[in-house]
């Protein structure tokens, strides 16, 4: 039956993606480019792992848009059929900010939030930041709101708070300078509102993480298998989340193309 199962699956994929689903254990990368199916390889793998009797909520899947996490999830629900109860609830299939808020909401408590914590999307954010600056008489003629928000947001996708910033800058010129106060004033502001922002769900993450090893474990001990689709685009928060889960089992695919990378790709290195 499983033997049956295992072609079905592989129907399709050329000789690369096959032994991309087969090999469950170890780090796995798989390269290529535009409409080559590595998404279909992906959601094959699952698929196979779970038929091979791997519990689905010890599946971890993360992409960057719901819609490909949805669309991901019914491919799956296809594959394996109707026989695997509770498919759709157990495996967790969505974005990184998605899992960060799911992780957050139950260890909130751990970094100084309520559970209950509001999520600022981008207006809210800029909103605050220009509440910030007119509180400290920063012209926003001479210094665009939006530009400190984007330079406040790059530094968090970085894991760099302002006090790093500030250690690694300095703040003898006027634009770090600013930034540091703006950005020192914001997360203040966020903190006391029981607020995050969506880098903040991330840069929280890794810092929950980072700060305690037993959250971290129990993470590790539930996640045994880790995908990562669109992975060329993973910045460094999200590149450490996937990377912290990952260290205990060491079962991880991502699948990407480096030519599209935003970022330097970064691959499957497992070793830090």
């Amino acid at each position: 039956m499983k033997q049956h199962t295992s072609q079905t699956l592989l129907e399709g994929l050329n000789p690369k993606q096959q032994d991309a689903v087969l090999t469950t254990e170890g780090p796995v990368l798989i390269l290529a480019g535009p409409g080559s199916g590595k998404t279909k390889t992906l959601t094959n793998r699952i698929a196979y792992l779970i038929k091979q009797g791997v519990a689905p909520e010890n599946i971890l899947a993360v992409t960057f848009t719901n819609k490909a996490a949805g669309e991901m999830k019914v491919r799956i629900n296809a594959l394996v059929g109707t026989d695997t109860p509770g498919l759709a609830s157990a495996l967790f299939m969505g974005t990184f900010h998605s899992l960060g808020v799911r992780i957050l909401r139950a260890h909130a408590g751990r970094i100084g939030y309520m559970p209950t914590f509001t999520i600022f999307d981008q207006d809210d954010s800029l909103s605050l930041i220009k509440e910030v600056m007119k509180e400290r008489e920063i012209n926003t003629k001479q210094f665009a709101p939006g530009i400190i928000a984007h330079t406040i947001s790059g530094l968090k996708s970085d894991l760099v708070d302002a006090q790093q910033y500030a250690d690694t800058v300095g703040t003898q010129d006027m634009f770090p300078h600013i930034i540091y106060n703006v950005y020192m004033a914001y997360q203040k502001r966020l903190k006391e509102s029981n607020a995050m922002d969506f880098d903040d769900l991330l840069m929280n993450t890794c810092h929950l993480f980072q700060n305690h090893h037993d959250i971290l474990e129990a993470y590790q001990d539930r996640f045994h298998y880790i995908h990562v689709d669109e992975y060329q685009d993973t910045d460094r928060n999200q590149y450490t989340i996937v990377n912290l889960l990952a260290k205990k089992h060491r079962n991880i695919a991502v699948v990407g193309d480096d030519a599209q990378s935003i970022y330097s790709f970064r691959g499957a290195d497992m070793q830090n």
